[in-house]
Order: C-alpha cells, then sequence, then structure tokens
C-alpha cells in the first residue's frame, strides 16, 4: 500500500521538514507560505498550457528554480513575480488556444486569479489576518488538487495527490500550529 501511497508519504516528509525548522514568528511563517502560494496555480497553468501531464513533476523542479532564484535578489517580489508568470502564460492560452478546450482554460484561469488574490491579499493586511487567508489559499489549492486527481485531467496524478496533501497540511499548520 504505501508503494501506492508514495506521493502521500513525500508529501508528510517535507511539511514536516519545512515547517519543523521554522522561526516560529507568524509574519515570517505567513510572508514563506504566502510567498510560494502563487506558484501551485502557476504550474497547472502552465502544464495546461502545454498539454502534457507527463512533465508535472520537471514543471515543479522549474518552479522551485524560479522561486529561489527570485528570493535571491531584491528587485522583484516573488509572489508578484509568480502571478505575473501566470498572466502571461494565460495570455499565450488566450491568443494560441489551449490543448484542453477554452472551458479547461477558464476553470485554470480562475484558480489562478483567486489563489493569486488570496496571496497577494494575505501578504498585504495584518499577519494576524493574512495566516486565515494564506491558510484558506493552501486549503482551497488542496481541495483543488484532489478535484483534479479524481478527474485525472491536466496534471500527472501522483502530483495532484501529493501536491493535495502538502497543500492541506500547510494551511492546518498556519492555523493551529502556529
Amino acid at each position: 500500500m504505501l508503494k501506492r501511497r508514495w506521493p502521500t508519504a513525500l508529501a508528510v516528509a517535507l511539511v514536516i521538514l519545512t515547517t519543523a525548522g521554522g522561526s516560529g514568528e507568524l509574519a515570517d511563517t505567513v510572508g514563506t507560505f504566502g510567498d510560494a502560494l502563487p506558484l501551485l496555480p502557476l504550474l497547472y497553468v502552465i502544464i495546461h498550457q502545454i498539454g502534457k501531464p507527463r512533465v508535472t513533476w520537471h514543471v515543479l523542479g522549474a518552479g522551485v528554480a524560479v522561486m529561489v532564484a527570485l528570493r535571491a535578489q531584491d528587485v522583484v517580489s516573488q509572489p508578484v513575480a509568480l502571478v505575473a508568470i501566470a498572466l502571461a502564460v494565460l495570455v499565450w492560452g488566450a491568443v494560441r488556444g489551449t490543448p484542453h478546450g477554452r472551458a479547461s482554460f477558464g476553470v485554470q484561469a480562475a484558480g489562478a486569479f483567486a489563489f493569486g488574490a488570496l496571496a497577494l491579499v494575505g501578504l498585504a493586511v495584518d499577519p494576524d489576518l493574512g495566516r486565515y487567508l494564506v491558510a484558506a489559499g493552501w486549503f482551497l489549492h488542496g481541495v483543488w488538487d484532489f478535484v483534479h486527481l479524481r478527474l485525472d485531467k491536466v496534471v500527472a496524478r501522483s502530483f495532484a495527490e501529493w501536491c493535495g496533501v502538502v497543500d492541506v497540511l500547510v494551511a492546518v499548520h498556519l492555523l493551529f500550529l502556529l
């Protein structure tokens, strides 16, 4: 059974490792997870436009590399840059067309807008309120992942399972473990 649930086991291990060494400061934790939240819908938008779920894990690796590079510089805010990239990919889809059709494209666009907005607003307000907005974004994206897992579309099933577990556990961390 563990062989089939490796994405869940990997997700639990990742969340334990990333949350165990945190500063414990609410503003820092909200900032860290708020900065990363726009990457989640961006991955879906990019993979949707590519039209090949098998590239999901490669796109995740590239997305993490972009996040690291953005964090290393002080010119552009990480979440703003990720939202801008998502908008560029959405414009690309609107102009070029999409492999999965307009309806699926519209759903991915709505997700990118909603999760990006939760992240940006969550970072802009007081950390006490921001924690709930960012947690809502992570939790709702977990639901998004599980819906995509059930539908078996857009991203690889292993990624949808992994990401859904990560997202829900991060939301729990933000709400109850800080």
